[in-house]
C-alpha cells in the first residue's frame, strides 16, 4: 500500500511541476478568434499580423490585433517597450512568431486596424518593399494615430 502511495505523490507533483513549466518569454497559444486584443477589444482572427507582448516581471501576456494597438496600449498604460517586455509578431509570409523589435516591417499591407505594417524576417522578407525597423514603426504608429485624431475632431 506504501509503494501506492509513493507513486501516486509522485504522479501529482509531477503533473503540478508539468503545468508550470513554461519557458519565460515564451509564445502562449494564440486563441483565434476568441482572444481579443487589449487596445481594440476586437477578436484576433488575422493571423498575419497578431502580436503578444510579454510582460517579463508579472508573467501576463498580452494579445493585439495589430502591432499598431501594441505600441499604443503600451503608450497609454506607460508600459515601457524597451523593459522587461518581451513582444512576438507573426511572420506575414509564413505565420510563425518572430521577435517583433528585430523584425523587419513592410508598410503597405492592409492590416486589422489599418496601421499596415507587417512583419518579416530576412529569409521572408518580399522583394521590393519599403521597409522599416521597430524604431522607425513605433514614431510612425504615433504620426498616424495623431492623423487620425485631427480627422476625428475636425468632422
Amino acid at each position: 500500500m506504501s509503494i501506492l502511495k509513493v507513486i501516486f505523490i509522485v504522479s501529482i507533483l509531477t503533473i503540478v511541476n508539468g503545468c508550470d513549466s513554461k519557458t519565460k518569454g515564451a509564445v502562449e497559444k494564440m486563441h483565434w478568434d476568441r482572444d481579443m486584443c487589449e487596445r481594440c477589444k476586437m477578436a484576433i482572427s488575422e493571423r498575419k499580423f497578431a502580436v503578444e507582448a510579454i510582460d517579463l516581471k508579472r508573467g501576463k501576456t498580452y494579445r493585439f490585433d495589430d502591432i499598431g494597438c501594441t505600441i499604443l496600449w503600451m503608450s497609454e498604460n506607460k508600459i515601457p517597450i524597451d523593459s522587461n517586455i518581451k513582444l512576438w509578431i507573426t511572420d506575414a509570409k509564413t505565420g510563425k512568431w518572430i521577435d517583433a523589435k528585430s523584425a523587419i516591417y513592410t508598410d503597405d499591407s492592409i492590416t486589422p486596424m489599418a496601421y499596415g505594417f507587417a512583419a518579416y524576417t530576412k529569409e521572408t522578407l518580399p522583394k521590393n518593399h519599403h521597409t522599416v525597423d521597430f524604431k522607425t514603426l513605433k514614431k510612425r504608429v504615433f504620426e498616424i494615430e495623431e492623423l487620425n485624431t485631427k480627422k476625428v475632431n475636425t468632422q
